[in-house]
């Protein structure tokens, strides 16, 4: 019986490469992660504003909550009751709103009604006015003191238009109150598991970017602190300020003016508009005194907080010029809404330090100016 010879193997032909097979795994791990980072940005791009709001409490409470931790102990509590303490700050002052504008819908319809009827009377301060008292008094008395001028112009408005603005708010409503749910929900694990973050981000940066990348890092949290004082709490101490002022001078609605004044402020240049509004109120009342002492007021207060508190307390955190500042918060605002109040800043502080870092002209330079 004839064996029969193995089949020879077939001829392999060598494939010259330009890389080492090590340097391909390691571009093609790369692009894989891109790719998966990438894809799982876009899944998540509904929600993402939600975790970053939830992120910028956490990097916000932080101190506080390390402090609070050190001084009571770990405790799991403790970010339930961080969580809901945030809970609170925002739903108490929206719930005062939601009961104010019911309220005062209900004097808007009760007005409406009367105007209808009756018209609307002419206030003594327009035959007082030093410039074209006449023109306005002829022009109020042809147009708004007659019913039915007036019960022509109210008939006039698009009844479904403005149910279908009522439609949109609404789902708005919802989807804000999603979102926010969200955030309190990321911020409840960032603060619970606050330290095993900061350590994976830490280890994360120092493979990726060395030590610059913390320092870059460093900044960014920084200049949040930052933005959480010069804008917040400021914005918080004018509307308090301006509120007192609308007590004492008689303005309508004063703590809901004065919480309106606060969000306003903290926006830089955007409470100068709001306190003009109140002034006007108040001249539309009568109160021409009033009127000039709230604008007289507002006019200090807010002089004084974006052009000497807010530097100090925003760029002195971040050892950055105000005018990178100003351009962080308009410009963040402009592009990322009420987020970007934080995140606007954030990215200016990391641009600048990168930028001190490329020009500064030795490594001892460029190391003092990574320290913090």
């Amino acid at each position: 019986m004839t064996e029969l010879a193995p089949p020879s193997p077939p001829d392999v032909i060598p494939v010259e490469t330009s890389a080492a097979p090590g340097t391909i795994q390691r571009r093609a791990r790369g692009f894989l992660a891109l790719f998966f980072v990438a894809i799982g940005l876009f899944t998540l791009k509904t929600f993402l504003p939600a975790l970053l709001w939830g992120c910028v409490f956490a990097i916000s409470l932080w101190p506080l909550y390390r402090y609070t931790e050190q001084r009571f102990g770990r405790s799991e509590w403790l970010p339930v009751a961080f969580t809901l303490a945030v809970t609170l700050i925002f739903l108490i002052p929206l719930s005062l709103v939601g009961v104010k504008i019911a309220d005062e819908t209900q004097s808007v319809l009760r007005w409406i009604d009367d105007v209808r009827n009756n018209g609307i009377a002419m206030p003594e301060w327009v035959h007082h006015l030093p410039v074209a008292s006449t023109q306005v008094t002829n022009w109020w008395q042809n147009n708004l003191t007659s019913p039915q001028r007036l019960s022509h112009l109210l008939h006039s408005v698009d009844i479904a238009h403005s149910m279908q603005m009522t439609k949109q708010l609404g789902s708005q409503v919802a989807r804000r109150g999603t979102l926010f749910a969200f955030s309190l929900l990321t911020l409840f694990f960032l603060l619970k598991d606050g330290e095993y973050v900061i350590h994976k981000c830490l280890v994360g940066s120092h493979r990726l970017f060395g030590e610059q990348g913390e320092n870059v890092a460093k900044q960014m949290v920084s200049s949040v602190h930052g933005t959480l004082a010069g804008l917040v709490l400021v914005g918080l101490g004018e509307g308090a300020i301006m509120a007192a002022a609308y007590i004492s001078t008689g303005a309508p609605q004063p703590l809901l003016f004065g919480m309106l004044t606060a969000v306003a402020a903290m926006i830089p240049f955007l409470a100068w508009p709001t306190v003009a509004f109140i002034s006007l109120l108040l001249l539309a009342k009568g109160s021409m005194i009033g009127a000039i002492i709230v604008m007289a007021l507002g006019s200090v207060v807010i002089f004084v907080a974006d052009h000497f508190i807010r530097p100090a307390l925003i760029g002195g955190s971040t050892k950055m010029p105000f005018l990178w500042v100003l351009l962080g918060i308009l410009g963040g605002a402009e592009t990322w809404g009420l987020l970007g109040l934080f995140l606007g800043p954030a990215i200016m502080a990391a641009l600048h330090l990168l930028w001190t870092l490329w020009t500064a002209e030795t490594p001892e330079e460029a190391q003092s100016e990574g320290e913090f």
